[in-house]
This record gives structure tokens, sequence and C-alpha cells, in this order.
């Protein structure tokens, strides 16, 4: 199943079970969709939205939760903040599971040994490797702060 036709059973869900905040945080995410899928008709692809253009809008539609949650937290807007954790909340259900510190960590070391990177030069490569086989799973900021530290030693 699709993440989209994923999406789509969970709203269908959430419209019988009357979720307020579930049926509106998947409205928006169904009409940023929607907006892709348009853009995709008038770009070069002519294809709705595939479930990697899914991904990047949930993980933008996360970080502007996340700012806003910050917002409001410093204004003392406790009844907004818990609105905006809880859509993160569901937006980060359809979301592959990230990568925790260690195992990013781990696999930052590996990467290291295995294209014998040796200065900060060649933080560039690394990345480049990471994004080919872990895109979806790994905290890409994360991982530039311990790959410095791990070429800076």
């Amino acid at each position: 199943m699709s993440l989209r036709e994923k999406i789509n059973e969970q709203l269908k869900s959430a419209l019988k079970n009357k979720s307020k905040i579930l049926v509106s945080t998947l409205r928006l995410v169904l009409a940023a969709i929607k907006d892709k899928d348009i853009e995709n008709r008038t770009g070069e692809t002519k294809n709705p939205a595939s479930d990697t253009e899914i991904i990047k809008i949930l993980r933008k539609m996360q970080k502007q939760r996340h700012d806003s949650a910050n917002l409001y937290k410093k204004g003392g807007r406790q009844d907004l903040l818990d609105i905006e954790l809880e859509e993160v909340k569901i937006i980060d259900s359809f979301l592959p599971k990230q990568l925790d510190d260690n195992e990013t960590k781990k696999i930052c070391e590996d990467l290291v040994k295995e294209l014998e990177a040796s200065s900060i030069k060649d933080i560039g490569k690394i990345m480049g490797e990471l994004k080919k086989k872990y895109s979806e799973t790994i905290d890409f900021s994360k991982a530039s702060i311990m790959l410095k530290g791990l070429l800076n030693k």
C-alpha cells in the first residue's frame, strides 16, 4: 500500500471516529500532496507525487510544526503548543523510522573507514554516500556534526 493510500485510509478512519485534530492534520497533508501533484503535472514528470516526494513533504511539514511549537513555547501558548505537538505525532506516524544517534555514529564511522576519509575535505564525499544509502532514515544535521568530529581528530 502506498503512503498516499495509507493517509487516505487513516483520514477515512478519523472521519468515522470524529477525531478533529487527526482529520484537520491529514487534510493539510493531503492538500500539500495535491499541490505537489499539480506541480508535477505542469513540470517534466507528469506523474502524481511518489512516496519519496510525499516523505519530503511530510518532513517539511514536520519541521514547520517543530518551529511553530518552539515559538509557542517561547510565547507561553501551551494550548497551541499542544496542538502542534499532536500534529507532529500524526505526521511522524507516516514517516520512516529515523536512526538513533548510536546507529548514525556507527554508520558514519564505517563510511569514514570505507572511503578512507582523512580530513574535513572528504565530508562531501561521505555525505553523498549517506544520501545514496540512507536518505530517508538518517538525520543529516546530526550526521554532519558527527562526521566533523570524526574527521577533526
